[in-house]
């Protein structure tokens, strides 16, 4: 019987949380991992079937018939720029949203990872014991007092002598790109931080001291050797993001709204079944197509995923 422990690895993990979950994959028998991955699949595959079949053919019979007729009007009804379709614009929109909303807090998050990792300054535990928590806040709670923020900004009446201080400027970014990228930054950089620290903070130390006197100051250090080192993590984080902010519905639409042309994929598929489901049948077609992107981007980077997701955990 083959397993995964006939495979050679290139490198033998011992220790931890991560040891132990390494060894009991590789005691998994290969066909049984073959099975997971076809129940996973199934549906996937009826998806693709059904967005081939016309509207009476998907209530009548099931995928796993194979009836026809088979067509492409599904596509090109969600394709063409009519009330029910224009998914290209929505897909546009969507990496206008994804994309940055992925490299912005990684940005943010690998400086701020190596502040707390090797760089020693008044406060770092508790910045970082705070920063951590932040996780805890809910985003539904948030959205609202941050569209409000955005759209009229915050001002403070000094009673008394009815003046009014403000504190955040209006920015007019209500159904704007810009309000959902700031929104998914905040909300997704107290994770970043914490999972990159992880590894950052696992780095050799004589790596660091030896450029130390070499004459290197931090920027050389973190652009020559954090970075190339901490690929890994970097595309872990960036598979969690992306998947996050390109499958988010509710985020977009709070801050977007009734702005239709800035609308994502997300938003406009939920459209597409119109009133009381009478285009139901395009919603197969619409979720098929949004998944190619999604897909593409997790086995670009998922040789990257194992190591990133246990950076940390493992020692030795």
């Amino acid at each position: 019987m083959t397993t995964l422990a006939d495979r050679p690895l290139a490198t033998e993990t011992s220790q931890g949380i991560g040891g132990r979950l390494y060894r009991f994959l590789r005691s998994i028998p290969t066909w049984v991992l073959w099975v997971l991955v076809i129940l996973w699949s199934l549906p996937t595959f009826g998806l693709f079937v059904n967005s081939f079949r016309g509207r009476d053919s998907q209530r009548t019979t099931g995928w796993w018939t194979f009836e026809g007729p088979w067509t492409l009007d599904n596509y090109e009804a969600i394709l063409s720029a009519g009330p029910t379709g224009g998914l290209w614009q929505a897909f546009l929109n969507t990496l206008a949203i994804a994309i940055p909303a992925t490299v912005i807090p990684i940005a943010i998050a690998t400086f701020a990872a190596y502040a707390f990792a090797w760089i020693d300054f008044p406060g770092r535990e508790w910045l970082f014991i705070g920063t951590v928590a932040l996780l805890a806040i809910p985003a539904q709670t948030s959205l609202i007092p941050l569209l409000q923020l955005y759209s009229g900004g915050a001002h403070l009446t000094i009673p008394g002598i009815e003046k009014t201080v403000t504190i955040f400027p209006d920015l007019g970014l209500a159904g704007e790109h810009v309000a959902v990228w700031l929104t998914h930054t905040g909300f997704a950089l107290p994770f970043a931080i914490f999972l990159i620290h992880n590894y950052v903070s696992q780095l050799p130390k004589d790596v660091f001291e030896s450029a130390r006197i070499d004459g290197a100051d931090h920027f050389a250090i973190f652009w020559r050797l954090v970075l190339p080192l901490s690929v890994p993590v970097l595309a872990a984080f960036a598979i969690f993001q992306f998947l996050w902010t390109y499958n988010d519905y509710l985020i977009a639409l709070t801050m977007i709204g009734a702005n239709g042309v800035n609308l994502p994929m997300t938003v406009r598929i939920a459209s597409l079944a119109g009133e009381f489901g009478r285009l139901v049948h395009l919603l197969t077609a619409g979720a098929f197509v949004s998944m190619a992107m999604p897909l593409a981007v997790f086995f670009a980077l998922q040789r990257f995923f194992v190591r990133g997701i246990l950076a940390g955990s493992v020692k030795g």
